[in-house]
């Protein structure tokens, strides 16, 4: 397995690098079992979806498939947050989080050649596509509905404060290493919650080899 400091995040799929991490934390997790199931996922969508259709008419057929065919969406009821994180559980029970649902949907859709990528905007993942034409087309990874300005402004304002405003910067694409980073922080968190003291410390570990400077105790903290 490559060390997470000397992996090229950005050069390879955003989901090999989630499997690497996953790796240095979970001893069992099941690294060719995701990356099988992935497979088959990306054979189905491209059975499924007609490859003479534009490529927006082809993102609305896998959004179609994706959450309504395959089930994909947010967790409900009564669940441990690291559950809706890793990728194994995520594909078996195809419930998740914005973002290890837009970690899956953005492995599918690089391999139909749509131009979408992922954006870390203030409250939670979301997924870009820029036509052609120019036009954004934002896409919230928990269901595939399309986002609007006015929806992004109301989520601003409720985590952040009245006074907060959309900003250009805010639809910036995310590199890879970013979302993976921001994934590893959220699981980290989640891992400490629920008491898994031993991952939670990988976890730590892990984000330091992203950032070597940080102090461990600040790793923890962060």
């Amino acid at each position: 397995m490559s060390s997470i400091a000397d992996f090229e995040f950005n050069r390879f799929p955003l989901s090999e690098g989630v499997i690497l991490v996953s790796q240095a934390i979970r001893r069992d997790f099941p690294a060719d079992t995701v990356r099988e199931t992935l497979q088959q996922l990306t054979e189905q969508a491209l059975a499924h979806i007609d490859a003479e259709l534009d490529q927006d008419q082809k993102l609305e057929q896998l959004i179609d498939l994706f959450f309504n065919e395959w089930g994909f969406g947010g967790v409900g009821g009564v669940y441990r947050l690291s559950d809706a994180l890793w990728l194994d559980k995520v594909l078996s029970s195809r419930q998740g989080t914005p973002v290890s649902l837009g970690i899956v949907f953005l492995h599918i859709a690089h391999q139909l050649d749509l131009p979408l990528q992922p954006v870390i905007f203030p409250t939670q993942l979301i997924m870009r596509a820029d036509w052609l034409d120019e036009e954004m087309w934002l896409v919230n990874p928990l269901n595939g509905e399309t986002l609007n300005e006015h929806t992004l402004e109301v989520w601003l304002k409720g985590n952040l404060g009245l006074m907060a405003s959309l900003e250009d910067t805010d639809f910036d694409e995310a590199e890879n290493s970013m979302v993976v980073r921001k994934m590893l922080s959220t699981l980290k968190a989640a891992l400490m919650e629920e008491k898994q003291i031993e991952s939670a410390l990988r976890a730590c570990e892990a984000l330091l080899e992203f950032d070597p400077k940080i102090p461990m105790r600040f790793a923890i903290a962060a």
